[in-house]
């Protein structure tokens, strides 16, 4: 009996070994990774936030999340305090583009790649990007623009506004240029108003929109605007002398924001940009534990690239995500029949 005894606290010993040193395995194998934004000031970072998290625990990576509320300094130090909690790849969509390659420097030095999100970074040896293709996102609301002047106005011709986010922001850059392309294209356009927006304002878009309605009459046909939140600035100026109506003036706005989708809805902006942001965190997230769990291979021997993309510094291999034009024609068909919203909360039903 004694021996029975023995034996079978033995196996309990061995069981016990064997599942500390089975827990401390699986430990090891959990890589942390970081996920910082360059705000949560429009609402749709919300999404990026969930979708990112949930994609990289399901892969059984820990996530560092921070935000820097369109600060360049805050974000460095957020940046840098990622890289002292031990996060072996950090995904950064950065406040200034001009200058975050320093930050990539920084963690190359360390060992930590670097997968850029949303903005592409201009100046530093980025490992990875994924992005959509904003220059695609200005095509669009300049086609659609064109679409709005043959429809109401019989011609395209008129006086339109560019409302433009942060000062020196690659996105916004590429952005613009699809919309410009399309108003060079068309002689009967002019453009009357090119403006940037410090921190994405709502409130500064809000001012330029007015102003540039007093200094010209009521007379500016069209806004593009590179965001949600610029696009409600531009409405609140409309509202307040009666044309925020599609009817009277085209808007078009970036981001698919809930409050915008019920102005296409209400018809008071034309069309709104959805950047479909499921696909972007998810793959995102994916990229970053791939690399983190592989960190002795290139980039590109672990995560498939869709193409070569020069920053200024660097071939970048980039994966592209898809962009939608949403209009009140085809918002039950796209953003709600995939889920994004529901019917009730955009039409309030």
């Amino acid at each position: 009996m004694l021996k029975k005894l023995i034996k079978m606290g033995a196996l309990a010993v061995c069981a016990t070994l064997t599942l500390t040193l089975s827990t401390g395995a699986s430990g090891a194998d959990k890589v942390k990774i970081g996920f910082l934004l360059k705000t949560m000031q429009e609402e749709r970072y919300q999404f990026d936030k969930a979708d990112f998290i949930a994609k990289a625990e399901s892969m059984g990576a820990e996530v560092v999340f921070d935000s820097a509320n369109n600060d360049e300094q805050m974000q460095l130090a957020k940046f840098e305090n990622m890289l002292a909690r031990g996060c072996k790849v950090i995904v950064l969509q950065p406040v200034n583009t001009g200058t975050a390659g320093n930050m990539v420097k920084m963690a190359n030095e360390e060992g930590v790649k670097v997968v850029g999100y949303d903005s592409m970074l201009t100046n530093g040896p980025l490992d990875f990007m994924v992005m959509q293709d904003s220059w695609a996102v200005g095509k669009l609301q300049g086609d659609a623009m064109v679409d709005w002047f043959k429809k109401k106005k019989g011609k395209v011709e008129g006086n339109v506004a560019l409302i433009m986010g942060q000062p020196g922001d690659s996105n916004a850059a590429a952005m613009s240029s699809g919309a410009l392309e399309t108003i060079k294209n068309n002689p009967g356009l002019k453009l009357v108003v090119q403006q940037s927006h410090e921190g994405w304002s709502s409130d500064k878009a809000m001012a330029t929109a007015e102003n540039a309605l007093t200094q010209y009459k009521n007379k500016i046909d069209a806004f593009i605007c590179n965001n949600s939140g610029l696009a409600r600035g531009v409405i609140a100026a409309l509202d307040s002398q009666g044309l925020a109506s599609v009817d009277k003036v085209f808007v078009a706005g970036s981001d698919a924001d809930l409050v915008n989708i019920k102005y296409v809805a209400q018809g008071k902006q034309a069309v709104e940009i959805w950047k479909k942001i499921k696909p972007l965190a998810q793959t995102s997230a994916e990229i970053a534990v791939k690399l983190a769990q592989n960190p002795d291979q290139k980039p590109t021997d672990v995560v498939k690239a869709d193409k070569m993309v020069n920053n200024g510094a660097v071939e970048v291999p980039t994966v592209v995500t898809e962009v939608v034009a949403i209009t009140k024609d085809n918002l039950d068909s796209t953003i709600i029949a995939e889920g994004f919203y529901t019917k009730e909360q955009v039409y309030g039903k």
